[in-house]
Order: C-alpha cells, then structure tokens, then sequence
C-alpha cells in the first residue's frame, strides 16, 4: 500500500480534530464568500494568508484536510463546504485516491460527481472550478516517498486529469489548470518547489496564487451570481 494513503488512515484523529476547528471557525464565518476543499495540496495552499498579504478584496476559506479522499470529503460536505454557503468553490480532491492502488479512478470519480451533485442540490447558484491535480517528481522524491509515487505517476493524474475536465464540461462548472508555473520542461513538479516529490513548498504556491486569484476575482458567470458577496 501507498505510505501515503496508510498515513491517511493513520492520522484519522488529526482529520477529526481539524473538522472540529473548522466547525467553530464556520460559526463567526461569513456567508456567500469563496471557498477552498480538498485534501492537503489544498491545505498548505495558503490562499487565505496570501489574499490577506495583497490586499485582495475578497474573502477566502481554506477548508483543506490532508490525507482526504473522495469519500471522506464526500462525508464532511457540510463542515468543508456547504455551511459556508460559499459562492464560489474551488476545489482539488482525489489526488489520495490516486494514491491508493486499490481505488480506481472511476470510484474516485463516482465520489466526485456526487460531492459536486450534492453540491449542487445545496447551492444551486454556486459557481464551482474543478482543479487540475498538480504533478509530482519521483526522481527528486525522498526515498520514503518513493513507493507511493509509484502509484501517483504523472501518467496516471494526467489520466485522471482528463476524466475531471469531462466531470467538469458535464455537470457545467469549470475545470482550471493553474499549475503551469510548477511544472519543469518534462511536466514534473519543479524540483525547487517540492518537499519530498509530492507536496509543495509556499515558494511554489507564491507562482501560482495569482494564476488563483484570475479565478477566484473573475466576474460571476452563473445567473444571479455577477459577484462574491
């Protein structure tokens, strides 16, 4: 099994205890603002600090739990999404199921589709963008990350990649790639900007957080959503 998929299993208390932090943080939150979920990509994705720093006249909630698969998001809908009422969601999920040999992408993407249907049922103005997975790099991976990127090929998330810009053309959201500048000239994730092959350093979502914000500032394109609230 993929170390990082047992490290998700294993840290099931840390899962629980940040769900709890976000229920209390939901409390004082305010309404129809923009969103982040998913798993820890999405975690260490600093958008909140980031915005704060450049004065972005918008308001961000990274809801983010590391070690997340599709499933688990699936179950905490409400705490990461939906009490929010955000109108606009941005979100990277599945990059853990990829991470698992015994969970094929079409699981993950049965999971997806439901979390956006649920979504959708929830919040039917919501303008949701599906995130490109990032790619990895197993020749500057730590050994002990090594195993897992086995599975977690580029090969294999730009497989997935291709069924999540389907999901997205289907159900009517947007898929968005905004990981050009992570990317070496082989398509791996720059080795400068990763951890251990797989995760990225805040040097690596500084390139990235104004290709976020393109996004995340844009006008409203669903009807009766011409702003963020």
């Amino acid at each position: 099994m993929c170390a990082g998929a047992h490290i998700g299993r294993i840290r099931m208390n840390d899962k629980q205890r940040k769900l709890e932090r976000y229920r209390e943080l939901n409390r004082d939150a305010k309404k129809g603002q923009i969103v982040c979920a998913g798993s820890s990509l999405m975690e260490m994705f600093p958008v909140e600090k980031f915005a704060a720093e450049a004065g972005e006249p918008v308001i961000v909630y990274n809801r983010g739990i590391g070690g997340f698969v599709t499933s688990e998001l699936l179950d905490a809908l409400d705490i990461c999404i939906l009490d929010l009422e955000p109108s606009r969601l941005f979100i990277n999920i599945g990059t853990n199921d990829l991470s698992d040999a015994q969970i094929p992408i079409s699981r993950m993407m049965r999971n997806y589709e439901e979390i956006l249907e649920r979504t959708r049922q929830a919040l039917p103005e919501i303008e949701i963008y599906l995130m490109a997975y990032y790619p990895v790099n197993y020749e500057a991976a730590a050994e002990e990350m090594k195993p897992c990127l086995r599975i977690r090929t580029n090969e294999k998330i730009n497989a997935a990649n291709q069924e999540v810009q389907k999901l997205a053309e289907r159900c009517g959201y947007r898929y968005i790639d905004i990981g050009d500048a992570l990317r070496d000239e082989r398509g791996r994730l720059k080795a400068e900007y990763t951890i251990e092959g797989m995760h990225i350093k805040e040097e690596g979502y500084r390139e990235i957080f104004p290709e976020f914000m393109k996004y995340a500032a844009e006008p409203g394109w669903r009807s009766g959503s011409d702003k963020i609230l």
